[in-house]
């Protein structure tokens, strides 16, 4: 009985490992950059699948092993996880479903040990515990509820522009719609110009003008910075120079 037991837990570890990195692979398609997210979750799918292979050997992992496992990748996920949610702010996906995987590590691991601690050590470690949650429950606030990316997308939505990919959902136009937030009004400007160029670019006229209403309201382009607008126009220019002669000329005083 002990032994179903034990080997049902190694392969609902496994199925929660699985589980984890699945949804990163198909969450990053919602991230400006989805390629960390994507990796990291292709990571976690492969050494899952080695351990899945292995639990078929006649010495297969331990639960301590699974669980060892599981707070050695979340460690590693959660370093690479905060530097992208609060440093590069390019991502939101692999901090907190990285702490999952250190959450629910650290928590066995210490369930393992509880009948071994003293009265001391199992307040110690409750209050880790409690610590932990808090931690993972800032985490998923953070990062899946409110995880904001404005200039992430612009910064995508440049690449694109610069790769030559305008329309579509992964398109300049798409990223830049998105490169917008109320919170952080110096990134408004920056967005909608680039929609304005681009719209005029492809000829929706109307559309462009709907843009720059939205560009004088946010400051007008003396908002911008004259280095953004000026790669706006090289990237359209390299793209199309005929379509480009439909963006208005730069201020002679910003060519100084």
């Amino acid at each position: 009985m002990l032994t179903f037991e034990t080997t049902t837990l190694q392969w609902a570890l496994i199925g929660f490992e699985s589980l984890v990195g699945l949804l990163l692979i198909i969450g990053s398609k919602s991230q400006p950059f989805p390629q960390p997210a994507r990796r990291f979750g292709m990571f976690i799918l492969s050494l899952t699948a080695l351990v899945a292979v292995g639990q078929m050997a006649p010495k297969p992992m331990t639960v301590t092993g699974h669980l060892v496992f599981l707070t050695a990748v979340g460690s590693f996920g959660l370093l690479a996880g905060i530097h992208h949610l609060v440093r590069t702010r390019r991502e939101v996906l692999i901090a907190p479903f990285s702490g999952f995987f250190f959450c629910v590590g650290v928590s066995g691991l210490m369930i393992q040990t509880w009948d071994s601690l003293n009265e001391f050590e199992q307040w110690s470690g409750f209050l880790a515990l409690v610590v932990l949650g808090g931690g993972q429950t800032w985490l998923v606030f953070r990062g899946l509820l409110i995880g904001r990316l404005p200039l992430a997308w612009s910064q995508a939505g440049m690449v694109a522009l610069q790769r030559g990919n305008i329309s579509g959902h992964d398109g300049a136009i798409s990223c830049f719609e998105k490169g917008w937030d109320a919170e952080e009004e110096h990134l408004n400007p920056m967005a909608y110009l680039a929609l304005h160029r681009i719209h005029l670019f492809i000829g929706e006229d109307d559309v462009a003008n709907d843009w720059y209403e939205s560009l004088l309201d946010a400051g007008g382009e003396d908002a911008v910075a004259f280095e953004w607008i000026e790669a706006v126009h090289s990237s359209l220019e390299r793209i199309d120079s005929q379509a480009s002669l439909r963006l208005p000329l730069l201020a002679p005083k910003e060519q100084e």
